[in-house]
């Protein structure tokens, strides 16, 4: 338990500077962890974007030792997890005061909120206003992106970029959408992830070139450890995104 005041040094890179062990995926043959036993669960897939969202959102806060993490394999689902835990049957889901909850989105606020370690969401109403907007936005800036993966013009996908651009030249007292770390940045991070290695290999399209505040913002993420220790391999997110996008043209 973190009773101290973190430094700025820590805040800026994440309470989760020891890097945690993680546990092998639970698939059909796993037995289920031990449900509603008062211990909050986050369970989530390693290659799922929306799941990456909570799991960042709980390494920064220094959670490791709050809430634990249960990885699901998505490609072999256990039947307790739709049965017991969640009946959408989808990840991420928290299990917390003998309830679970869903939606990536709805999970960053509400781990937040609820649990101890830095504030993600800004006080400030101007900074609070255009968080919304951004968070309401990423859903459009995925159809955006993946339409120009499907076969879509290039422009379609550099205005989503261009959007981005010009978001994080909004403030200008730190690298990040609102300046300073939040949970839009968390919310756009597992997807940018994905989106610039394959914009790179399969479409030739660097989506930093002529953006560098976005070049500055996916540098200065990767710095943070809470985010770090969520990232996958660049080439197998690239064979992933090739199955899901190429096989369909």
């Amino acid at each position: 338990m973190h009773t101290s005041v973190p430094s700025v040094s820590a805040i800026a890179s994440g309470f989760g500077s020891v890097k945690e062990a993680l546990p092998p995926a639970l698939d059909s043959s796993s037995d289920p962890p031990a449900i509603f036993d008062g211990t909050p669960k986050l369970y989530i897939s390693y290659t799922c974007p929306y799941a990456q969202r909570p799991w960042i959102t709980r390494n920064y806060k220094g959670l490791q030792d709050k809430i634990k993490l249960v990885p699901i394999d998505l490609k072999n689902r256990p039947a307790w997890y739709k049965e017991k835990v969640y009946p959408a049957n989808k990840v991420p889901s928290l299990e917390h005061n003998n309830q679970v909850k869903g939606e990536s989105l709805d999970l960053i606020r509400y781990i937040d909120s609820n649990f101890e370690g830095p504030p993600l969401f800004p006080d400030d109403p101007a900074r609070r206003e255009f968080a919304e907007e951004l968070l309401s936005y990423t859903n459009s800036f995925y159809k955006a992106v993946t339409s120009f993966f499907k076969g879509d013009e290039t422009s379609v996908a550099g205005a989503a970029f261009d959007n981005i651009e010009t978001a994080l030249s909004k403030f200008d007292d730190g690298p990040f959408f609102l300046g300073q770390f939040s949970l839009v940045d968390i919310a756009y991070a597992p997807f940018i992830e994905r989106f610039q290695p394959f914009s790179m290999e399969v479409k030739n399209y660097d989506i930093t070139v002529g953006r560098p505040k976005l070049a500055l913002w996916i540098e200065e993420m990767n710095k943070i450890e809470a985010y770090k220790e969520t990232k996958r391999d660049p080439k197998e997110l690239v064979e992933s995104y090739k199955n899901r996008f190429l096989s369909a043209l």
